[in-house]
């Protein structure tokens, strides 16, 4: 974790701290100071609220399905169950899509664990996870995502493709990437803009955590091959100036400087 925080702030420089993404299991010990929302801050959050408390204050979070107020996430992750009213698309319709039945494909389409499948999310900064994550992830602007972007494909070559819907990003982002085992890249999600403060400039790159090392490797590989953040400008040109500063410069080729 050490050599991939490291590697992370050499190459991309994160505004707000990388994230680690764990799914507990039920009965898995919490690890050491890790911060409980209803307990410990007396509030319920919002999955995306959670990953911005870590990544903008750099706390450590164990999110049960109890201290979740976003009944999208409780579906999503299975800490409730699929009921008809969501896979009918009713939670969808005339806010996202234009009828139920076209929220009932939008939701069918949704990321998701199974009915308690997990007991709940545990998420760090990077540098200061004391737990083997499932999965990591970067908010970032669109150069560093491209950034990253590159290093996901140094060794693979082709391109990287992703989905995004414009809601419930962060079954994207955890569970999406749990299931498929690839990196990808999302827009945050409406949700995620409201109560996770995220602003209009950034985006989300998230990656299994197996795939750190080919990860570093290509940062490094595209670093060395120019490819780099911050995105260097081309200044080795001649610079056309307005036509009164022109004649300031005829003044001095003119004898006497007059």
């Amino acid at each position: 974790m050490k050599i991939l925080n490291e590697a992370l702030n050499q190459y991309i420089h994160p505004e707000t701290f990388p994230l680690a993404i764990k799914m507990a299991k039920k009965g898995e010990p919490l690890p050491e100071k890790i911060k409980r929302p209803v307990k410990d801050l007396e509030v319920e959050v919002a999955t995306c609220q959670g990953f911005s408390l870590v990544r903008r204050y750099g706390w450590s979070l164990a999110i049960f399905g109890e201290d979740i107020s976003c009944p999208l996430t409780k579906v999503a992750f299975g800490f409730e169950k699929e009921v008809k009213y969501f896979t009918d698309g009713l939670a969808c319709e005339g806010m996202y899509t234009v009828s139920q039945e076209t929220g009932k494909k939008t939701e069918s389409e949704v990321p998701k664990f199974g009915y308690k499948e997990y007991e709940s999310i545990w998420m760090a900064p990077v540098g200061r996870a004391n737990f083997t994550p499932d999965v990591i992830c970067l908010y970032g602007n669109s150069a560093q995502v491209m950034r990253f972007l590159t290093a996901a494909l140094y060794k693979s070559g082709r391109y990287l493709v992703s989905r995004s819907a414009g809601r419930i990003d962060c079954a994207d982002i955890v569970i999406e990437t749990m299931k498929t085992g690839r990196a990808h890249y999302r827009l945050p999600c409406y949700g995620d803009r409201i109560f996770g403060l995220t602003q209009d400039y950034e985006m989300v790159f998230a990656y299994p955590f197996g795939f750190s090392d080919a990860l570093i490797e290509g940062l490094e590989g595209t670093h060395k091959g120019g490819v780099r953040y911050p995105i260097p400008s081309f200044l080795r040109f001649q610079a056309q100036y307005p036509e009164k500063y022109q004649k300031l410069a005829v003044c001095w080729k003119k004898k006497g400087g007059e």
